[in-house]
């Protein structure tokens, strides 16, 4: 039987890491590849890690990458892994002719857009906190030059120990 006729997709994806120690990232990319092939209805066929190198103008992040050829049963799970982990490259191997139903195309397109709008909202949330932060830094940034202006110095020390420098 093949694999048109089972009905699954078959595709390779690359998948990269940056950081450091080099060895971590090995461990990283079997971590990742562990939980791919732990994802429902997908298979790892083939996997292949590569040994970190040293980036390019870099003294102490490596990179590195996996290439792993999975079996999925829909191609809509192929849809979630490119979604979940964010290969750097992804191909379709076989079958060579892929058909969807509306509602194939309605859970692929819903899926992405359930988690576009969380990645929107995790930016949200990371704008706000940004926000916030940066005022709490003038505000101290202020005081800090109060200080520094004032020249009574009781008033100088008790506002110190109030900012705790």
């Amino acid at each position: 039987m093949s694999l048109t006729e089972t009905g699954k997709v078959r595709a390779v994806m690359i998948l990269e890491v940056i950081g450091k120690p080099p060895e971590y990232l090995v461990e990283t990319l079997e971590n990742i590849a562990k939980d791919i092939n732990s994802e429902r209805g997908v298979q790892i066929v083939e996997k292949k890690i590569n040994e970190p190198i040293l980036m390019k103008d870099q003294k102490e992040f490596y990179t590195s990458f996996a290439e792993l050829e999975v079996e999925v049963e829909e191609i809509k799970q192929l849809a979630a892994l490119m979604l979940k982990y964010m290969p750097a490259h992804i191909e379709i191997i076989s079958p060579e002719l892929i058909a969807l139903t509306n509602n194939g195309w309605n859970d692929i397109l819903n899926e992405t857009l359930r988690r576009l709008h969380g990645y929107d909202e995790i930016a949200r949330i990371i704008q706000t906190e940004k926000t916030i932060l940066e005022k709490k830094i003038r505000e101290l940034m202020e005081r800090k030059e109060e200080i520094k202006k004032d020249d009574k110095p009781k008033r100088k020390k008790k506002l110190k120990e109030n900012l705790d420098l």
